[in-house]
């Protein structure tokens, strides 16, 4: 058969099994594809006889749907306390804690560590179908095509194996050869007992967060080729010279001399200017089974290049055709290089900033990853709404449709192999792992090497090992010469090694891993004056801050009703219930929203940290959505569900997040009006370009309303990078009516790239004497007694040492969670006031902290006030962990006997010269008191209020 009449017939055939999309069957000229999806015969296996009571020559009894998972179909076992977890649980009070009694109970099972499963199930468990082999198939090579398996896979076509698959990260495919038309029984046996030692607290297989789950969840195939196939064809785009380096492996199924042509044609797809590039030819010949022919691939002067701005993709087609064979396959790719430039990130050869978040395989409605391209736009969506333009897939990889979407919308994937090994397992000790990752590092390289948005691949998180550094040494050059397409690094946080592109490390964060009280923010107060420079400067490599963020917020109880699937919120329950207890459920969405404002000033210094450093590679958010497991930790501004959760709208958040981000340099954020304001204004671009005939504007008002100073500076060139600094401002602050909280705000004309800074300004000189009929007491004792039985006013302002509790005074939010962190403090999530209240009426504050509150906090501790009239409303409340849900307080006023007494737990009485918010606060209260107006609702005896003192 000659050429002219093969490639008659190639069409004709095309056109004739399109008919069989109908019936199900799905083709591409030379494969012809039928899906597997549907009804299935099942039978789970938890005592592991299928295989010696060979299942696969029997019927199993019972029926399951697939794509699906065991629980999405309602098999599995009930959660129990004896419930064999897959992840590590810190803290394990629920076992034996009296408070967690009733949530042991069989009807009533609910943990607080992280979501519930409908069902669970770890073990093997087999799936079986009939299939059927269309006549035409007779002579051709049949492959099964498993999208998504958790995780081992076994294969059967009749009695007969057919071997294993054991891929976490990439679909497990078999060659079932030449079956002949018929009748056959396909048997499959997944098996999701942890195989490998990638470690329990993995996301690739930890009940954490997507759960351990059973099943196969995407494409589900049987695959018909030709004798003689394209097995594999991936392209290495390269800008410099303007082609493309293709590989393509040609296989057949036995040796033999063929020969036939080659033809490739690349055409972009997405882009507003098309680019068609000219079909080019390849004359090709082998004997062997398998036969790789590399084709520098001319693009033209004129190719598109991919990069978050303009993700310009090309579709390639490669065919090849002989006397008795012919196949096709298309492939996407992006005329893309990823590369370094010092300290800096390049695409193109042009600088960028990783602005990133983890992705953790967070799916709660299925407790797996999606597989449709549709799922993964609307995730990619959110994230970029709020500025980013990458992501961090933690200790896993995502299938073949979250590359899809990435490339399609710009974004840059941080890819991982499946594994974090420090609960046990590790890497370069000579375990099963060590070769596993080499393994699961090709396949992944193989499956979507060709992605443009697949820029970086580590061996996964936080390793352990005593080898660590040389086994992950050994593997970075390997992959580094293996394919060029991308940068690699030894795993995300450590270690640094000098094979690596980058460092993914935690040096340069706000708040590093069990420093507590001693963090950058609870122990200092803000100064925007602050980079990571001087890390920096000791690399010679990009360096991209790890898991930056992790500040918490209280739990938004209106969530509990989106858990519709697998899995359910049941620990959501548990601290509904505890804050109802506690008297306080009526405050539970003043307490999300509240502890959400003081979340995102903490984000917001954070990622402007990074941008103000000068040759900074980027930084991994933990996270922008919520993390579900590990004790809960409820560190996104989104939920699970990637959705808004009532306090930063993405366009907020954009503005301090996003390509380009107005900055401010100022020393401190609290001043007196007998100082002068300075601060540098400064721009962090990392556009497509540089910002021309850029008109920077800045202005500095009342928060509340009306200007006092703007300035508008001269047209300028913005350069792509950091650390651009554009102006000097200055204000005298005697010109302002303190006390104050201002708003200096920075804008670029003509565009939505505007920012904003809160300071506040407290008179030099304030009253703090008390006025005639208010007593001021140092501690409590039988002379404030007498006094409040006289009918006095007390305001007792007892040091906070000698308040009897042991909350830690930390001004932010809680870190991570308490229960995973055992304790490590702070325990809270901020301050709650009504800033209306009299008593605040000289003290300029919002309803939840902000950075001035640093000042009283950090010389704070908070009164525990469960014992106490339950009507009592604090001042100045502290929104506590929701594992505990204490009602805390810094400032209440209650009546003693015929007197009214107001109790401070903040010090507002030392060095008062030098801290002028404390200073503030005290003559706020004082006035208060001092005024008509002080008139406490509740009242309580003088037993009551001793209890609150050591």
């Amino acid at each position: 058969m000659g050429p002219c009449f093969r490639s008659f017939s190639l069409k004709v055939m095309c056109l004739v099994l399109a008919f069989h999309v109908v019936l199900g069957y799905g083709v591409a000229c030379g494969q012809e594809t039928r899906s597997l999806a549907g009804k299935w015969r099942f039978q789970s296996d938890p005592e592991r006889k299928g295989e010696s009571e060979q299942w696969f020559a029997k019927l199993l009894g019972h029926t399951i749907k697939l794509p699906g998972s065991m629980p999405e179909n309602g098999y599995g076992d009930d959660v129990t306390v004896g419930t064999k977890w897959t992840g590590q649980i810190v803290d394990k009070s629920w076992y034996a804690d009296p408070k967690y009694a009733p949530y042991r109970e069989p009807d009533n099972i609910k943990v607080p560590f992280w979501l519930t499963p409908v069902k669970h199930y770890v073990g093997p468990a087999w799936y079986q179908r009939d299939i059927s082999i269309p006549r035409r198939w007779d002579t051709q090579r049949i492959v099964l095509f498993l999208e998504r398996c958790h995780w081992k896979t076994r294969v059967w076509i009749d009695d007969q194996s057919v071997g294993s698959r054991d891929s976490l990260s990439t679909p497990h495919e078999y060659d079932l050869g030449v079956l002949g038309h018929g009748e056959h029984t396909l048997t499959i046996c997944v098996d999701n007992t942890v195989q490998v030692g990638v470690g329990v607290n993995a996301h690739s297989i930890s009940d954490h967060t997507q759960t351990n789950w059973n099943g196969i969840v995407g494409d589900i195939e049987l695959r018909a080729y030709d004798t003689a196939w394209i097995a594999d064809v991936q392209v290495y785009p390269n800008l410099d010279t303007q082609t493309a380096k293709v590989r393509i492996e040609i296989a057949q199924v036995n040796k033999g001399g063929r020969e036939g042509v080659l033809t490739l044609q690349a055409k972009s797809f997405n882009a507003k200017r098309k680019h068609k590039v000219p079909k080019t030819d390849v004359e090709f010949s082998f004997d062997d089974e398998t036969r790789i022919v590399e084709v520098d691939y001319e693009m033209g002067d004129d190719a598109l290049p991919w990069d978050e701005f303009t993700p310009n993709l090309y579709r390639l087609t490669v065919s090849i055709e002989g006397e008795d064979f012919e196949d096709e396959r298309t492939v996407t790719f992006g005329m893309r290089q990823f590369g370094t430039e010092g300290t800096q990130f390049t695409i193109n050869g042009r600088k960028t900033f990783l602005r990133g978040t983890l992705e953790c395989s967070i799916f709660p409605l299925t407790g797996y990853p999606p597989t449709d391209v549709k799922d993964w736009r609307r995730v990619l969506k959110a994230a970029q709404a709020h500025g980013l333009n990458h992501l961090r897939f933690h200790s896993w990889c995502p299938p073949k449709a979250a590359f899809v979407a990435a490339d399609e919308m710009g974004m840059m994937y941080h890819i991982e192999c499946a594994a974090w090994t420090n609960s046990g397992p590790t890497v370069g000790d000579g375990l099963l792992i060590d070769q596993w990752i080499y393994a699961e590092g090709d396949r992944i390289l193989k499956a979507y090497g060709n992605h443009p948005s697949f820029c970086m691949l580590a061996y996964g998180n936080e390793p352990a090992g005593r080898n660590q550094k040389a086994y992950l040494g050994k593997l970075v050059k390997y992959w580094q010469q293996k394919d060029p397409r991308r940068l690699y690094t030894s795993g995300a946080g450590w270690p640094i090694i000098p094979e690596s592109d980058y460092h993914s490390t935690p040096g340069p964060r706000g708040h590093q891993w069990g420093a507590g009280l001693k963090s950058r923010f609870n122990a200092e107060a803000l100064t925007t004056d602050f980079d990571y420079s001087p890390f920096v400067r000791q690399h010679s490599v990009p360096i991209v801050s790890h898991e930056i963020g992790q500040w918490c917020v209280y739990p938004n109880f209106d969530e509990i009703k989106k858990y519709k699937g697998v899995l359910k919120a049941k620990n959501f329950e548990i601290f509904k219930e505890s804050l109802a207890a506690h008297g306080m459920l009526d405050q539970a969405n003043d307490f999300l929203v509240a502890s959400g404002k003081l979340q995102t000033i903490l984000y917001k210094e954070e990622i402007e940290a990074a941008l103000r450093t000068d040759g900074f590679g980027g930084f991994q958010l933990l996270d922008l959505h919520d993390f579900p497991g590990q004790g809960t930790a409820l560190v996104g501004v989104l939920d699970p569900f990637w959705d808004y959760k009532g306090y930063v709208k993405a366009k907020e958040y954009h503005r301090f997040c996003s390509e380009t981000v107005p900055l401010l340099r100022m020393p401190k954020c609290v001043w007196t009006d007998d100082e002068t304001f300075e601060g540098q204004i400064e721009i962090a671009h990392f556009g497509a370009t540089p910002l021309k005939n850029a008109t920077i504007e800045w202005h500095i008002g009342y928060a509340k309303g009306g200007r006092i100073t703007a300035g508008q500076l001269a047209r300028q060139t913005v350069p792509v990078g950091s650390a651009n600094a554009v102006a000097r401002i200055l204000l005298d602050l005697a010109k302002v009516e303190a006390p104050a909280q201002l708003l200096v705000t920075v804008e670029i004309q003509g565009t939505d790239y505007c920012n904003s800074w809160d300071l506040w300004v407290y008179p030099r000189q304030v009253e703090v004497s008390p006025p005639a009929e208010v007593i001021v007491a140092p501690q409590w004792n039988e002379l404030v007694i007498e006094a409040l039985n006289q009918g006095d006013k007390v305001m007792l302002l007892a040091p906070p040492r000698a308040i009897a509790s042991d909350v830690p005074a930390g001004f932010t939010t809680i870190f991570w969670n308490t229960q995973w962190t055992s304790g490590q403090p702070p325990h809270t999530l901020g301050i709650l006031c009504d800033p209306k209240h009299k008593a605040l009426s000289d003290f300029p504050t919002e309803f939840h902290s902000n950075w001035q509150w640093w000042y009283l906090v950090a010389h704070s501790r908070a009164m525990i006030l469960d014992d106490l009239d339950g009507n009592l409303e604090p001042i100045v409340q502290v929104i506590d962990d929701w594992n505990t849900n204490r009602k805390l307080g810094l400032a209440f006023e209650a009546r003693v006997g015929t007197g009214r007494l107001l109790v401070c737990s903040m010090d507002l009485q030392t060095d008062l010269d030098h801290r002028p918010v404390a200073r503030q606060m005290r003559h706020s209260l004082l006035q208060y008191m001092g005024s008509s107006r002080f008139q406490p609702r509740v009242e309580l005896t003088p037993d009551e209020v001793r209890s609150l003192f050591q």
